[in-house]
């Protein structure tokens, strides 16, 4: 569940700071809340990844458990790139 948590939260730093596009991400214009949205988005992107690995390391879930959640973050990531790829293009 605290990856589920984790997977609403990522998003949440470009809708609310970056207007709902992901252009700002990659732009290094900006001021407080653009960094500080791309700092949450960061944040929030790391804890995706060391929740599983902390949990594994804890021996509350095992190795196989670890691997699928890496692997939904991983197709998260690219679902998020191919949005953002497509954004981009104006032909959409």
């Amino acid at each position: 569940m605290l990856s589920a948590l984790m997977y609403v939260l990522v998003p949440m730093p470009c809708l609310f700071f970056g207007g709902g596009s992901t252009q700002f991400l990659m732009s290094r214009d900006g001021g407080g809340w653009m960094d500080a949205a791309k700092f949450l988005t960061g944040a929030s992107a790391m804890g995706s990844i060391a929740i599983p690995i902390i949990l594994k390391h804890a021996h509350m879930i095992e190795t196989g458990a670890m691997l699928i959640e890496l692997v939904s973050f991983f197709i998260f990531i690219c679902t998020v790139m191919c949005f953002h790829q497509a954004s981009l293009d104006d032909d959409w």
